[in-house]
């Protein structure tokens, strides 16, 4: 038998070589679950203040125009939220570690996203592409030290696709006053001019663009994206069939505009129900 006794194991245990290293293991787990919730908790302010930016824009009725100074200062507050939790998790966010929580960044960047791309066809009647895009986020999340968070390509194209739901609601209640929104041009074309416009859409042809036609070319576009496999792909494709159904939307809503408008009550407002596909056209 042995001649050490219990009480001598604790100590002998102590002074194993093993005990720092797992020591430090410990320290980088703790570190990492800290670091890992701060950015989830940054996340989910970005998504609460991003929404409340949207409600806000929902109540503009017209396209191409600066945006009415209430929605201005009301908006101002919830973008200087989402730039104080961007620049709070920016520091997590570099080397590595932007690939390693990118899963716990992304639903506040895709929400961001869809704001900021919304916002943007309200005031120029244009999509917001990826770079310009991906230069706005690295400005508004640069912290003191000059560290920012990069916009990863995955969290534009989904950020976009809910911007269609955004369109889709914007859409369906202005016909419900003003008719379905247009997109006035930026010169008025030469009746002599037979030319296109550089984007190939027809500048003298009387096509007149509006947020179905855009979102027509939108569906089109992405409809044709290559999402690949993954986490990527599975959401990519759960987004395409809400997005599809949101111009299935419009396009009936404008339907019971024209075809079935005299008969509607004053007041009438198309229904939006998330859980539908259709939309009521009949009163």
């Amino acid at each position: 038998m042995s001649g050490r006794s219990k009480q001598d194991a604790p100590a002998d245990q102590a002074q194993s070589p093993y005990m720092p290293m797992f020591e430090a293991f410990r320290a980088e787990l703790d570190e990492h679950h800290a670091r890992r919730e701060d950015i989830i908790k940054a996340s989910r302010d970005i998504t609460a203040a991003s929404k409340k930016i949207i409600f806000t824009l929902q109540r503009i009725r017209k396209l191409k125009e600066p945006l009415p100074a209430h929605v201005v200062k009301t908006n101002a507050d919830h973008y200087k939220i989402i730039e104080e939790r961007f620049k709070t998790v920016a520091k997590h966010l570099q080397g590595i570690n932007a690939y390693r929580y990118a899963r716990q960044i992304s639903g506040g960047c895709q929400e961001w996203m869809e704001a900021v791309s919304f916002q943007h066809y309200l005031v120029t009647g244009q999509l917001l592409g990826y770079e310009d895009s991906r230069v706005m986020l690295l400005d508004v999340s640069k912290d003191e030290e000059g560290r920012s968070i990069d916009l990863g390509p995955e969290d534009w194209v989904l950020g976009i696709y809910d911007m269609t739901g955004e369109l889709m609601r914007f859409a369906i209640t202005a016909m419900a006053t003003h008719g379905l929104p247009t997109i006035p041009p930026d010169n008025a074309p030469d009746p002599a001019s037979d030319s296109m416009d550089v984007d190939g859409r027809a500048g003298n042809s009387g096509q007149q663009r509006s947020v179905l036609t855009d979102m027509r070319l939108l569906r089109a576009a992405l409809e044709g994206l290559d999402a690949g496999s993954g986490p990527f792909a599975k959401d990519a494709e759960k987004k395409m069939d809400v997005m599809r159904s949101s111009v299935e939307k419009v396009e009936k809503s404008l339907y019971g505009l024209i075809v079935r408008g005299a008969e509607r009550p004053k007041g009438w407002m198309p229904d939006t129900n998330e859980g539908g596909r259709a939309v009521e056209v009949e009163g």
